[in-house]
């Protein structure tokens, strides 16, 4: 199976994103939406997302994430995982 690079950024209503650090959004390396759900619910979330998502970018261009923030502090997005924010790292699949 292929893998994809999704941007996911969420609708954050209670602010939960933000001290997880996900405030940006957060880059997922996955075979598809739903697999990129589960990761983040494993690795970020440990558990249920707490917020819903507000927006999905499947085959992000990493070129267009923010340059000053994101593209210095992120993992190379290759591998089936969390590549950003880094925090969450474990879940690569080296």
């Amino acid at each position: 199976m292929k893998l994809h690079r999704y941007w996911i950024r969420f609708d954050d209503t209670h602010r939960i994103c933000h001290a997880l650090g996900l405030g940006l959004g957060c880059g997922v390396t996955a075979f598809d939406l739903d697999d990129a759900i589960a990761l983040l619910e494993e690795h970020v979330f440990k558990g249920p997302m707490p917020v819903p998502i507000a927006s999905s970018t499947e085959d992000v261009d990493v070129r267009t994430l923010d340059q000053g923030h994101v593209i210095p502090n992120m993992l190379p997005p290759h591998w089936r995982g969390v590549w950003y924010p880094v925090g969450y790292a474990s879940s690569q699949g080296r």
